[in-house]
C-alpha cells in the first residue's frame, strides 16, 4: 500500500493521524492511530462507511471455515465480467465494444451496481444505473436459463481445482464450512449448483452448513432484499456467515478463517475480525492489498496444511 497525505475524512497529521495508506485500486482507505486503525471503505454509489481494522489471528484446527464463490469456489470471473461488458455495449448501441484490461479490479469482487456504475463513468458518461441494471438482468436471466438447460455460454462455471477433494476433507474433519458471494442469489445459486452437478456432489444446499448471498435483486414491481450497498468490502456477508449461520462467536473468531481470491473479499474477511488466506488467480495482487493476507496459496489443497 501507498501512503497519502489525505482522505475523504482523515489527514495525516490531524486528530491523531499517524498515517493514512491506499492500496492500488484506491477502493478503501487505513488510517492508522496511535491506538487504533480505521479503515474507510469508498462507495461510487455515495455511501462511505468507516470500520475498526483489528488486528487477526488464527489458532488451527479451524472450527469454521469461509469459503468465497467467485474465483475460489468456482471459476466464473471472467462469465461476470462478460456480462459487465455486454451490459455496457447495449448501454452504448455497440455490440463491437470491449472493455479494457485495466477495467479488471473495478468490474469483479464489488457489487452488481457499483460494477455497472465504474463502466457508465468511464464508458457511458451520464448513462442511468437503473437502465444498466434492467440490461444487466435482461442478459443474466437469460443466459443463467440457457445454462441450465445445458445451452449457453459452456465455459461459464468450472469447479476450481481439487474442490470436491477439498470440501470433502474439511467435512471429514468436522470443520463447519459456510459459503459466501457479494453475488445476488439469482446469479450465485446456479454456479454452485452447475458445480455440483459437474462434481457429483448432490444439493450444496445440504452439503454447506450456511450459504450467505447478497439477497434478491431489486426490480420494479417486485421486492429486493438489502445487497448493493453493503457487500464486499464491507464485513457484513462474513460477519453474517461466522455469527448467525455457523453460530460462532466473536470472541472465538480465531479459530475462523476466510478464503479469498478478490480484494474485495480479502478486506471484507479482515474487516470482519477474521484471518484470511488469499488465493492466487484472482485480483488480490493487482489491487495491492496481498499485505492484508495471512496466508497466501497457489491452489485449495495447501489450505488444508494451514486449517487442520
Amino acid at each position: 500500500m501507498q501512503k497519502i497525505q489525505k482522505s475523504e475524512f482523515f489527514e495525516t497529521g490531524k486528530d491523531g493521524v499517524k498515517a493514512i495508506l491506499t492500496p492500488d485500486d484506491k477502493k478503501i482507505d487505513v488510517i492508522e492511530f496511535e491506538d487504533k486503525t480505521l479503515c474507510c471503505v469508498k462507495s461510487g454509489l455515495g455511501y462511505p462507511a468507516i470500520y475498526p481494522l483489528r488486528e487477526t489471528r488464527f489458532e488451527p484446527k479451524a472450527e469454521a471455515i469461509l469459503m468465497d464463490l467467485d474465483g475460489t469456489s468456482v471459476h466464473s470471473e471472467s462469465f461476470w465480467m462478460w456480462v459487465i461488458e455486454q451490459t455496457t455495449a447495449r448501454m452504448l448501441g455497440d455490440s463491437g465494444f470491449r472493455r479494457e484490461a485495466e477495467d479488471e479490479p473495478f468490474i469483479s469482487g464489488h457489487s452488481v451496481s457499483e460494477h455497472l456504475q465504474y463502466m457508465l463513468d468511464k464508458y457511458v458518461p451520464g448513462g442511468a444505473l437503473a437502465q444498466a441494471r434492467d440490461y444487466y438482468f435482461e442478459i443474466v436471466n437469460h443466459e443463467m436459463s440457457e445454462i441450465l438447460k445445458g445451452r449457453g455460454k459452456q465455459d461459464a462455471f468450472t469447479p476450481s481445482p481439487d474442490l470436491k477433494e477439498f470440501l470433502l476433507t474439511l467435512k471429514k474433519e468436522g470443520v463447519k464450512i459456510g459459503l459466501v458471494t457479494s453475488g445476488l442469489y439469482e446469479k450465485a445459486m446456479p454456479e454452485i449448483v452447475s458445480a455440483f452437478r459437474q462434481l457429483g456432489m448432490g444439493d450444496p444446499t445440504e452439503f454447506y452448513d450456511c450459504i450467505i448471498t447478497a439477497g434478491q435483486a431489486l426490480r420494479r414491481g417486485q421486492t429486493g432484499t438489502l445487497g448493493e450497498l453493503e457487500p464486499k468490502p464491507h464485513p457484513w456477508l462474513y460477519a453474517e456467515t461466522a455469527r448467525v449461520g455457523l453460530n460462532m462467536p466473536f470472541e472465538r473468531r480465531h479459530k475462523v478463517i476466510g478464503v479469498e481470491d478478490s480484494s474485495a473479499g480479502v478486506v471484507s474477511i479482515k474487516l470482519a475480525g477474521f484471518s484470511c488466506i488469499g488465493v492466487s488467480g484472482g485480483n488480490i495482487g493487482k489491487a495491492g492489498v496481498g499485505e492484508l493476507c495471512d496466508y497466501q496459496v497457489d491452489g485449495l489443497m495447501p489450505i488444508l496444511d494451514i486449517v487442520l
